[in-house]
Formats: structure tokens, C-alpha cells, sequence
């Protein structure tokens, strides 16, 4: 990949900010992703994030950090926090920031163990597709200790394919709803399209139960996502 995600990041905590990420799915047009919200403090974050940092406890693993906004409010608060993203230009915008513990590392590389993980801003979105979810579940398991937990979110895009009549267009044949592809692109330049997954909260559910983990409906915020916690 190109990282030009991590290329955005690194161009607007240097003082090159001169234009935003652009962002578009397999069933959505181009929306921009603002480079300053990806810097954004405690206040300015959504209810269901500042309900996470109040909710995160023990020694934390932050997966797909971006910028480390979570992580370093959760490192001044006192906690011991590990940030990983596969970005190489995110973990070192997140050492610039001030993040003690910023690694290159997939989530399926990672052996530490920990009291809490978060999977945000669409954690479900490293799983790729429903198949695969069971898959990372599993690897996280192991990396809880054992009152630990695993605080996610995403969101719910079954309204993304209703139509005027309140009816909806999907193919039952397909594949489920929540799998897309995802583009980026960033100063006339296009990354290679990734998997992404959005989750409804009782298939989540479902497949945390298939493998031993309890699923917990936290909050719900305003545009059908959702926080979830995740325990044995």
C-alpha cells in the first residue's frame, strides 16, 4: 500500500495541511475525512469515544491508532498504553505526538496481553469480512487477561440501502450488507482499495457468542452505530 493515509497524517502534523482525505465505498460517493478531526481532543470527540476512555482500564492496546489522539489522552491520564496501526506514517505522527509506545504491527501479530483493547472509529473494520470476524476474535482471546475486555464500535449501514418507499434494495444472494470496499485517495494520488467491515450489533453479538466471548450493547449513538463491550 502506499499509506497515503499515514502520508496525510504526517503532511498535517509538519504544517502541510493543504487539503483533506477523500473517502469513498462500493455503495457511497466521495466524502471528505477532515485531517484536523483526526487530531481532535477529549472534547471534541463523539460520546460514544469519551464513554470508551472513561471505560478503559489497566494496561490498554490501542488497534489502528491513527493519529494516537486516544492514546495519548489515555497515557496522560496515567494509564500504560500501546498504540499499533499498520500505518507507517500514523505511528510516526503518533511518536511525534508524544506517544510513548507506537509500533508498526498488525493486529494479528500482536502477543502482548492487556486489561483493555480498543477497536475504534469502526473497529469491526479490521475483521474485513463476516468470515474472517471469528478469525480475529480468536486471536484477540489470548491477549485479554482475564477480566479484561474489548471495547468496540461501529455502526449499522442496513439504511444506506433503503429506498423512497421505506423498502430495501439488497441482494440476498450477496454477501452480508456491512461488507464493502473502501477507497482512499489523497493529493491526486489513489490507494489500493481495502476490505472493510460494518457490523450490526446482533451479528457481532452472534459471533462473539460462537466463540466464547460475551457481547454487551454499551451505548448507541446518534447514526446507527454503536459501542459494544466484549468479555468472557
Amino acid at each position: 500500500m502506499k499509506d497515503l493515509f499515514g502520508k496525510a497524517l504526517l503532511d498535517y502534523q509538519n504544517g502541510n495541511y493543504s487539503e483533506d482525505i477523500i473517502t469513498s465505498t462500493s455503495i457511497s460517493d466521495e466524502d471528505k475525512l477532515p485531517l484536523p478531526y483526526l487530531f481532535r481532543n477529549y472534547s471534541e470527540m463523539p460520546k460514544i469515544e469519551q464513554n470508551v476512555l472513561h471505560l478503559a482500564q489497566g494496561k490498554i492496546l490501542d488497534i489502528g491508532c491513527g493519529a494516537g489522539s486516544h492514546s495519548l489522552y489515555l497515557q496522560d491520564k496515567g494509564f500504560k498504553v500501546k498504540a499499533i496501526d499498520i500505518s507507517k506514517g500514523a505511528i510516526e505522527v503518533c511518536k511525534k505526538r508524544g506517544v510513548l509506545n507506537a509500533e508498526v504491527k498488525n493486529i494479528l501479530d500482536e502477543t502482548e496481553t492487556f486489561d483493555t483493547i480498543l477497536l475504534l472509529m469502526n473497529g469491526t473494520g479490521v475483521f474485513e469480512d463476516l468470515d474472517n470476524t471469528p478469525r480475529y476474535l480468536n486471536h484477540l482471546k489470548p491477549l485479554l487477561h482475564p477480566n479484561g475486555q474489548i471495547l468496540i464500535d461501529s455502526s449499522d449501514i442496513k439504511y444506506m440501502y433503503e429506498d423512497d418507499d421505506g423498502g430495501f434494495w439488497m441482494d440476498a444472494n450477496s454477501n452480508y450488507y456491512g461488507e464493502l470496499d473502501y477507497y482512499i485517495s489523497y493529493k491526486n494520488e489513489n490507494e489500493i482499495p481495502f476490505k472493510m467491515l460494518y457490523l450490526d450489533f446482533e451479528t457481532l453479538k452472534s459471533v462473539c457468542n460462537s466463540v466464547g466471548l460475551q457481547c454487551n450493547l454499551v451505548l448507541k449513538g446518534e447514526h446507527h452505530d454503536y459501542l459494544a463491550r466484549l468479555t468472557f
